[in-house]
């Protein structure tokens, strides 16, 4: 059996007369999901970057009237019950949900679940 060599060249791209550049398409290797080689030791560095967490607590809707009559002593009802699970967000993605506690004199979140990185149905 004859096994198929590819060649790889640069891609070429010729600008047209009235100024548009046309593309060609180009075959590019497939990738790997696993780190390689040297790359994968190099990985260990992330692990002491700081990234920004936040907490949803719930959400509400308020008409634009109500949000300008709100004043200090105002109260804004959450859509969330007491005991509910507070979502732990990530870049805008919720990773953890909780429950809020109280550490000394600061609040918290007891971590009860990691959600799943994986769409539904994967």
């Amino acid at each position: 059996m004859a096994e198929a060599t590819t060649e790889e060249t640069a891609p070429q791209t010729e600008e047209s007369t009235d100024g548009t550049v046309e593309a060609q398409e180009v075959e590019l290797p497939e990738s790997s999901d696993q780190p390689m080689g040297e790359a994968a030791g190099k990985m260990d560095v992330l692990f002491d970057m700081a990234l920004p967490v936040s907490a949803r607590l719930g959400e509400a809707s308020v008409l634009v009237r109500e949000l300008m009559e709100l004043a200090p002593g105002s109260v804004l009802k959450l859509d969330k019950r007491v005991g509910e699970p507070i979502e732990l967000v990530m870049r805008g993605k919720t990773f953890a949900k909780g429950q809020l506690v109280v550490v000394d004199d600061q609040l918290g979140i007891r971590i009860s679940e990691i959600t799943s990185s994986t769409p539904p149905g994967q």
